[in-house]
């Protein structure tokens, strides 16, 4: 059974690339923002990774980070945060917050496959 990646970005072209990437080898779920993610994983979805952009409408994705971080039943669950912000400042607040990895967009999709799958395997 292939392994899930939840993709949490408000844009669905990056959604898009991501999942032409990725779905070879892992099953792909879209959802525009931390609000739809957080339902999501309440109605008892577990992904095996979560790539989140930061800026996004109704809960940003560090915010988004935080909740999966402080809860019990998610907190397990990697995260690799995407960014147009190429900030070394926001980098670390957000691994020390408990991201697995920050890449900055725009992306190199090979990059990030490789980067994926050492995370998840």
């Amino acid at each position: 059974m292939k392994k899930r990646i939840l993709i949490l970005d408000d844009k669905e072209t990056i959604a898009k690339v991501l999942s032409i990437y990725l779905m070879a080898e892992y099953d792909c779920i879209w959802l525009q923002d931390g609000v739809q993610g957080m339902k999501w994983l309440q109605e008892g979805n577990l992904p095996d990774l979560i790539i989140s952009d930061i800026r996004m409408p109704e809960m940003r994705g560090d915010d988004f980070l935080e909740w999966i971080k402080a809860n019990e039943l998610f907190k397990h669950i990697p995260v690799i945060m995407l960014s147009s912000e190429d900030s070394t400042t926001e980098r670390i607040r957000l691994l020390e917050i408990g991201a697995e990895d920050y890449i900055v967009k725009p992306f190199n999709p090979m990059e990030l496959k490789i980067r994926v799958k050492k995370i998840i395997e």
